[in-house]
């Protein structure tokens, strides 16, 4: 493995040496949204050891991950070679039935041939033992594992139940609160009443970064990256997941969230990188020129649950009333559920905790609730009905609004 890593290592030096070094997302924000200042909830979600070869459009990223190289994305055959703590992992054949994926790591070794191609085969072989999944996208497709508890065939293999740790992130209007939201969910308490907008106004919350390890993909990367409900099983054994584990019913749940249908009056998507977000504010809000904000919390420790002040004049509104709010979603990498809903306020508003921390939050305010499901988790909080008062949310710190920059 270390001579590959060194193989590729000089492939990124040799990139460097060649052409002009580039974060292309980074170039892409800047040619779109040249007058627009990256907030910390993207710039934090970028690698800044990624490299782009402009004349074959080769990528080379070498971060904390390890090395990822995607040679002559988008075109049918091509190839990803990843080496990092997870071990080795080659897509060969990339965008063609019968492609090949092979993984060594910790785990063993695992391969999937005939991929993208009914009646493929998985073998894995790790230190659970050996496991062949044999027609792989038939109906009756069979599972063989043989390891320290003797010999397991499963027909038609089927992944474990939700786990109760699985909750449905608050900021999906369509959904009824549960009961583990209800307990257990930190963000409810991000909502408020509008009339509470105001200096010297209390709430208690805790600011926090739900999927702090997660990272933004090139839109290249993401688009050979299967992103459905119906390609769960393929997704997870790409990102190495455990069948039935709450990371597999915490993706599952944001596939539900992306291809759930959207609300009357709301345009959404979920973005697979940050080029397909750029896209998607700039088409709905007619504009490329655009503000972004989001919360920035000003300490280096993360901070706990506390009583915060809004201070003296830190209420600011942002222009217009159609804003397009993008929302991560806990997956292997960085996914944005990003909605567009109209009859909305946004603002940014200044405050201070009570162990002196200074927060700028920003906050939305919807001033039509009518669409939202009536049990949805903000009317529960608030002890109001839906589309009678405006309700309001602060954004946590992995999550940015955008409006017109008028």
């Amino acid at each position: 493995m270390d001579s590959l890593r060194t193989l590729l290592c000089s492939l990124l030096i040799g990139v460097v040496a060649s052409n002009a070094a580039l974060l292309p997302a980074q170039v892409y924000w800047n040619s779109v949204l040249p007058n627009t200042r990256m907030p910390n909830a993207i710039s934090d979600l970028l690698s800044s050891d990624t490299v782009l070869d402009t004349k074959t459009g080769t990528t080379v990223n070498v971060g904390k991950g390890g090395v990822y190289v995607n040679a002559h994305p988008g075109k049918p055959g091509a190839t990803t070679v990843g080496v990092g703590k997870g071990g080795v992992h080659v897509v060969a054949g990339q965008g063609t039935p019968g492609g090949t994926t092979v993984g060594v790591g910790k785990g063993g070794v695992h391969v999937v041939a005939g991929k993208g191609t009914p009646g493929g085969t998985t073998v894995g072989v790790g230190k659970g033992g050996v496991n062949v999944g044999a027609g792989n996208g038939k109906p009756g497709s069979t599972t063989v594992h043989v390891g320290p508890g003797g010999v397991t065939v499963n027909v038609k293999p089927k992944y474990g139940k939700p786990h109760s740790r699985v909750i449905v992130g608050p900021f999906a209007y369509n959904y009824a609160a549960t009961e583990d939201q209800l307990h257990n969910n930190r963000q409810i308490n991000f909502f408020f009443l509008e009339q509470d907008l105001h200096p010297g106004s209390k709430i208690t919350m805790q600011f926090e970064k739900i999927n702090a390890d997660a990272k933004f993909l090139l839109r290249s990367e993401a688009e050979t990256i299967p992103f459905s409900s119906k390609k769960l099983p393929e997704i997870i054994s790409r990102f190495s997941v455990q069948p039935g584990s709450d990371e597999e019913e915490a993706m599952k749940e944001t596939l539900k969230e992306c291809e759930d249908p959207v609300l009357d009056g709301e345009k959404k998507m979920c973005a697979t990188s940050l080029e397909s977000m750029v896209d998607f504010t700039v088409a709905s809000l007619g504009t490329k020129n655009v503000k972004a904000v989001s919360t920035t919390v000003y300490s280096k420790y993360e901070t706990p649950r506390q009583e915060y002040t809004i201070v003296s004049s830190g209420v600011k509104n942002l222009a217009g009333d159609e804003l397009v709010a993008c929302h991560q979603q806990t997956y292997a990498y960085a996914v944005f559920y990003c909605h567009m809903a109209k009859s909305t306020k946004g603002y940014t508003v200044k405050m201070t905790g009570k162990d002196g921390t200074v927060v700028d939050a920003a906050a939305i305010c919807h001033t039509d609730t009518s669409a939202w499901n009536s049990k949805h988790v903000a009317f529960q909080v608030l002890n109001v009905k839906p589309g009678t008062v405006p309700v309001c949310h602060f954004l946590p710190q992995d999550h940015v609004v955008f409006s017109r920059n008028n």
